[in-house]
Order: C-alpha cells, then structure tokens, then sequence
C-alpha cells in the first residue's frame, strides 16, 4: 500500500508497509497512479499528452528500482506479530491520578462534567496517593521507568497531596530501584511562585490549559462566575514556560466549531512566546453546537496546512516552535508493538479516581462499567483488560486498509466508544484529522531534509 500527496510544492509518496517516505518529481508522482495496474506501455498512451516516451520510461523505472528494493509497495509483515503481542502480558507502566474531582473553571466542552466524572467532587487523599504509588510498583514488574500524571479537575486545588505523593515515590524510588517521572496538568487560576518552583522541581513535564486567543478562550474556558480565564493565567504561563528553558512544557488548548480558524490560536500562542504548542480538535456530541461536523473538515485541512506552511517559514528563526502534532520520528519512532496497539489504555496505562478506583483512562473515569478493579485490590476485571489488550489496527476493520494506521495507532479507544458505542469503529472526523496532521508532519521533515542539503 502507497500513499501520495502534494503539499507546499513538494509531491511526497509514503510506502505505508516499510514506513518510506519518498519525494518524487512530478512524473513519477503522476506514474503512480498506474503504475501497480497497468503495463509500461499503457502508462505511455495515458501519459503522452504530458510526457515523452522517455521521460514516462525513466520514471517508470525509477518506480521499479524503489520496489525491488523494498521501498514500495512492500508486504504488510507486521499482522503476523499480532498473536505475539498479545502475549506479552504487559504491565502497568503509568498511572493518571485523579487529585482533585473539583474544578474552579467551568469549560463548556469538558468532558469531565467540571472535574465531576459523572460522580461526586471530591478531592484525593495521601493514602490514596500512597497506595496508587504502591500498586503501581507491584504491578509495574521489572520496569524501571514509571510515569505519573497528576490531573483533574484541577489539581491544584489538591496540591499539598500532590507534593506529598511525589514526596513517598521518591522514598519508594530508593527503596524499590524504580524511576519515576511526574507530568501535572493545570489550568493556571492558582499557580504562584511557591506552586512553580514545586514544579520545576519536581515535574518532568507541565502541561497548561489555555484555548489561544482571549476571545476564544475565555468563550470556553470561563470562571464559575462567569469571568474569562485569560488575562489571569497568561502571565503566569509566559513566566513557567521561561523559568523552564521553553522546554519540557506544553501549552494545551482544544479547538471547537466557534474557532475553525484555530491555526490563529495556535499562532496567537506562538506570538506570546510559547514554543512547545498543542492545539486538538473537540470531540463531543454532534448535538452541541461546538462539535465538529464533516462539513468542517475543508476548512480545518486548510488550516492545518496553512500552520504547516508557517511553521515551515519560521524553521531555524526566533519565531520557530513546535507544534505537538507535526512532531514525528521518520528514523526511530515507536516500537512496533506501540504502532500497532497504541497508548496502552487499560493494560499499560490506567487512571485512579479519588477513591482509589482503577479505570482504563481519564476518559472512562466514572463510567462504572470500566471499572477495573482498585489500587487495593490490583485488577479485579480481567475480561475488561483483555478487551482493551485486544485493541489493535488489525481488530479494526476501518484502519485495516487505511495509510495512515501505523501513525495513530487506530486512534483513541474512548472517543471510539464516546461517538461509536464500541472499541472497533473509530471516530471520522477524528480519523480525518489526524490523516492530514500526519501528512503536514512529513511534508515539515522533508523541507527540513532539502535544507540541510
């Protein structure tokens, strides 16, 4: 399977199977579209309005060299690996802690029903923190690297037993020869030097909340009274992202139906100063007046492009950031395991709500039917688990013969479930979007390969 485009004057064919990625001429471009279905002879009468013979015979065999060599069109090797995978009995590597189920924003498209998860507001506390550390040394095995995100709600309205559990991980750290890594996510309202210093201490990363413009923002993402969010959390973002070396934080945004321009948002942030940026698409109920429909997707597709355009221009200048989703490793990337299963939801990624309830992720926090188990009793829904360990790009039959499987993985499970009612039938709109983020993201690293030539 190839998959071929053309972006910001480039003409790029990927070879899904072996993960090429190949920047052709015009000719060669315009060959491909025959060239697995007829013969060097039909190709020419097709083409000799545009070619000569010549130049349709090079191309064509410049097409064949790339397949002799396993370049293009290759064999699909990896759904063989399949039984192999699940087998690998995987364990726990990383937990989402839930510290506070209470919010002090109320964000219109918040999944989480303002920190509630379809329960109770409810706080954390440091037993339950201690025993999350503890079932996930237990359940982590022989891993060494262990990661932690401290989430919500808003966990700082939870943060002396945020600094308490990070305080017990790294006396268990000595004890158990573990490594742990600790992400929070904030929305910023009650961040102070004290908190940030906290952090850059402790955190390996931080990710804060914030949509991009103020008017955008400040739309959806709005204080219990009413007020907007921005003109308070902007200058305490701008001062971590710089008290962190720009690095090893993500201003994290979503955009809705009420932004489809959001590559102005993304940009707005970039002119702040921010250079780590991640903007993501809503996923919600088609019945809101903020979720994206189909017929949004023209527009979206031109904004991606667009934003990939200028980040392109601003390569190696001082106005240069990156953007979360161009981001991709063309040489090493993901293990093939993580290729073809994803995030680990429900096997090797869980969450832990207040009450020390395990679930398959932050997304089925609540959902009583996912619950698996408790971080005092370890994984009590085995059937559960096999469920999520059977997920892959093979069990679904939508990503079976899509391009772009190797790269999202077969896309999120919960917003598989949220808009599908199942595991197997992934989000479109969702699906479409990712495609064309992946599709800026090689065009960004082959202008990055020319320019270094």
């Amino acid at each position: 399977m190839i998959h071929k485009y053309s972006m910001n004057g480039l003409f790029i064919v990927i070879d899904v199977n072996s993960g090429a990625v190949h920047v052709v001429d015009k000719i060669v471009y315009d060959i491909l579209d025959f060239y697995d279905k007829n013969s060097i002879d039909e190709i020419i009468e097709i083409l000799k309005i545009k070619y000569t013979r010549e130049e349709i015979t090079e191309g064509y065999n410049e097409i064949k060299e790339l397949e002799e060599n396993q370049m293009l069109y290759t064999k699909d090797e990896y759904e063989d690996i399949i039984p192999q995978i699940n087998k690998r009995n995987p364990v726990v590597k990383a937990l989402c802690l839930h510290i506070a189920h209470d919010c002090n924003l109320k964000c219109r498209y918040c999944f989480a029903s303002e920190g509630e998860y379809h329960g109770k507001r409810e706080l954390m506390s440091f037993e339950v923190g201690k025993k999350a550390i503890d079932f996930l040394i237990l359940a982590s095995g022989k891993r060494k690297n262990l990661e932690v995100d401290f989430f919500g709600g808003e966990p700082l309205m939870n943060f002396d037993v945020v600094k308490e559990i990070v305080f017990y991980a790294r006396e268990r750290e000595k004890e158990t020869g573990k490594n742990f890594r600790f992400t929070i996510t904030t929305n910023g309202i009650l961040l102070n030097d004290d908190i940030q210093n906290f952090i850059n201490e402790n955190m390996n990363n931080v990710v804060l909340s914030i949509d991009g413009r103020k008017e955008v923002n400040d739309k959806m993402r709005m204080r219990v009274g009413g007020q907007g969010s921005y003109d308070t959390i902007v200058p305490k973002f701008q001062k971590i992202a710089d008290s962190r070396n720009q690095t090893d934080y993500y201003v994290r945004g979503t955009y809705t139906r009420e932004n489809l321009d959001f590559s102005n948002d993304v940009l707005h942030l970039a002119n702040l100063g921010f250079k780590q940026i991640s903007v993501e698409p809503v996923v919600a109920d088609e019945e809101q007046s903020y979720s994206l429909k189909k017929e949004d997707l023209p527009k979206l597709f031109n904004e991606y492009e667009k934003l990939a355009e200028e980040l392109s221009r601003r390569k190696n200048t001082e106005k240069d950031f990156n953007f979360f989703h161009f981001m991709i490793d063309l040489n090493g990337g993901p293990c093939i395991a993580k290729r073809l299963i994803g995030c680990g939801s429900g096997t090797e990624y869980l969450a832990v709500t207040p009450d020390g309830a395990l679930y398959p992720c932050h997304q089925f926090a609540g959902m009583e039917e996912f619950k698996m188990g408790t971080v005092y009793n370890g994984i009590e829904n085995v059937k559960l688990r096999q469920k999520f360990e059977d997920c892959n790009v093979y069990s679904k039959p939508k990503c079976r013969d899509c391009w772009a499987k190797f790269y999202c993985s077969g896309g999120c499970v919960a917003n598989s479930y949220n808009i599908n009612g199942d595991f197997v039938t992934p989000y479109e709109i969702g699906c479409e979007l990712q495609r064309k983020r992946v599709e800026c993201a090689i065009m960004l690293k082959a202008c990055e390969n020319f320019a270094d030539r």
